[in-house]
Formats: C-alpha cells, structure tokens, sequence
C-alpha cells in the first residue's frame, strides 16, 4: 500500500493524507482519525527516508535572509517559519552578508535544493533587476517592495521607504532640529538606504530647506557599526543636534557612544530610529523610531507566496503603512546651533 492507496480510499487528497501522518495541526481531527484507521487496517508503514526526500525536494520553501545581525529581521523570520511549517511546508533558512547578492545565491540554492518557492528577506532591487530572470520558481522579496520590475513571478511587501524617510525628516524639523546627521547603509548598493535618503531629504524640501549631505555616516545595520558611526560624526564638531538612524539596532549603538563621549539623549543630541523592534522600547531613554508592522510583513509574505504556488496567483505588491513611537530620545530645540 502507498500513500495513494490511502488516499483513495479515504477520499482525501494525496496532500492531506500526507499532512496527515506528520500530524500537521491544518488537517481536521476527523480526517486524521480516518486516515490513521486505513493505515492502522493495512499495517502500513511510511518510508521514512522517501518522506524526507520528498520535503527536501518538493515541500520545501527557501528563505534568503540578507544581514545575519539584523534583529528586526528576526520577528519576522520567525513568524514566517511558523506559517510555513503550519501550511504543510518546510522552511529552510540561508543568511547572508548585507553585501552579498542574494539573486546569484538564490540561482545557486534553485539548482542544488530545487524549492518551490523563495522569499528574500532584505534585498537590492538592483540586484532582482539584473538577474532574478533565472529564478524560475514563485518567489516574494518582503521588506522591500519590487512592483516596479514586472516579474511574473515575484510579489513584494514592504513599507514606501522614501515616504518613510520624508516621515522620519519632518518629525525632527517639527521638534526644531535643523542640524541633523544621518546614519545609514551603503547607498550605492543598499536601495533601502538610498530610498529612506532620498524620502529625508524631501522631508527638507518641503519645508524649503537643504540637508547638508556630509552629514551622512555611512554603517552596516548592527551595533558596533551604529556606534562606530557615532564617534566619526562626533568627531567631526559639525554642531548637530539630532541623528536619524536607519535601524533601531544602529541607532542603540549610537545613543551608546553618545553616552560614552559624556552627552545625553535627548538633552544634547537627539536620536531617532527606525524600524520598532522590541530592544529599543527597553533602552534608556526609551527610543523614538519609525515603526513597521513586523507581523503583517511576515504574514502577507507568506500568503503571497503560497498564493502563487497552489494556485498559480499573479504576483502582487502589498504596500504595508509606517507607525511613529515618539519614546523619549528626541526633544524639542528652540533654535539651531
């Protein structure tokens, strides 16, 4: 007897049947009791290896995460193990260095692990741009949205990071600053970075002002960068009066390097950050930030993706909104330095 026989006996599907034996908790207590008499009536016994070899090869989902550090990625990665595993497939997680291109070691995994789909946690539209046409399987790029590359088979999910960066500008200019540094990634090849750059800098436009771009810190998104970061700008004596940081995980390395060079947030040097991951609620002060919505990225992602898998659904842009935490780490100036 085979799984088939199973099924067809049982009036199930092959999928069910399947869900079933792993004890999966989307099959009904009624199917399962079904399933597991025919079984018990026939002494059947699954092929452990076989049932292996057919999740590596045909239930498996692949996530890319690009920034092994990057904690406000860890929620969401989480979450969307959970959905998968509850969906009936198996998740298997790759990390990456932030400057690594993930399409190249999404080529790689396609040919040796044959998924059947991916999503790409963090990534360069440039990098889609170029080459994801050699990715052949559905796939969801989430925290960075990529309607705009017309893939047949790509969706996306993810904040408007310009927007979210003009957000970020016009909380500071409505508090007084007008001095304001920028720690943020690589703008040659993080399009996240750039985006929320360029949002910031409308931010000052819409008020007929001007940042002064050496104002801008190039970091990695991790805290020793953060900090780093900090302590080149503070070297700089350029008489700024708040930092926008383009994570929350950069900008707790900065408020440490403010603290160690004997200022205080907020009262010297305002801080903002970005992204509303649970650490920066419980730093001192209490962190203001741009928050996204980590669990409705995960969840849409994961939608979008099984979407396309079992029922061939085009591919979709999901645009999810921003929230402000005001926290405590940015006050009010009444004049600039």
């Amino acid at each position: 007897m085979t799984i088939k026989d199973i099924a067809r006996e049982s009036g199930y599907a092959v999928s069910t049947v399947s869900r079933a034996l792993n004890d999966h908790p989307d099959v009904s207590r009624e199917a399962k009791e079904k399933i597991k008499a025919i079984v018990a009536a026939h002494k059947f016994v699954p092929n452990s290896n076989a049932r292996q070899l057919k999740v590596q090869q045909n239930r498996s989902i692949i996530i890319v995460v690009k920034g092994a550090f990057n904690m406000f990625f860890a929620a969401i990665l989480e979450r969307m193990q959970s959905l998968i595993s509850c969906s009936g497939y198996s998740a298997e997680v790759h990390y990456l260095d932030e400057d690594a291109d993930e399409v190249l070691v999404g080529e790689q995994l396609q040919r040796e692990r044959k998924p059947l789909g991916f999503i790409f946690l963090g990534g360069n539209t440039c990098s889609f741009e170029a080459r994801f046409s050699a990715i052949a399987v559905p796939s969801v790029l989430a925290t960075t949205l990529a309607d705009h590359l017309n893939f047949g088979n790509l969706s996306s999910v993810g904040i408007d990071d310009t927007a979210a960066g003009r957000r970020a500008a016009r909380f500071l200019l409505s508090r007084g600053h007008r001095r304001i540094a920028v720690i943020g990634g690589n703008r040659a090849v993080s399009s996240i970075s750039d985006q929320r750059y360029q949002g910031f800098l409308q931010g000052f436009a819409d008020e007929g002002l001007s940042h002064d771009e050496a104002l801008y810190q190039k970091a990695n998104y991790n805290l020793g960068s953060g900090y780093r970061a900090m302590n080149k700008l503070l070297a700089r004596e350029a008489g700024f009066t708040a930092v926008f940081c383009m994570s929350d995980i950069m900008a707790v390395g900065a408020m440490r390097a403010l603290t160690d060079a004997g200022l205080r947030v907020p009262q010297d040097i305002s801080v903002l950050g970005f992204d509303g991951i649970e650490l920066g609620q419980y730093a001192v002060p209490r962190l203001a930030t741009v928050s996204q919505p980590q669990q409705e990225i995960a969840d849409q992602s994961v939608a979008l993706l099984l979407g396309q898998i079992e029922k061939a659904a085009p591919p979709q842009t999901r645009v999810v909104s921003t929230g402000l935490l005001e926290g405590e780490s940015v006050a009010s100036v009444t004049s600039d330095i």
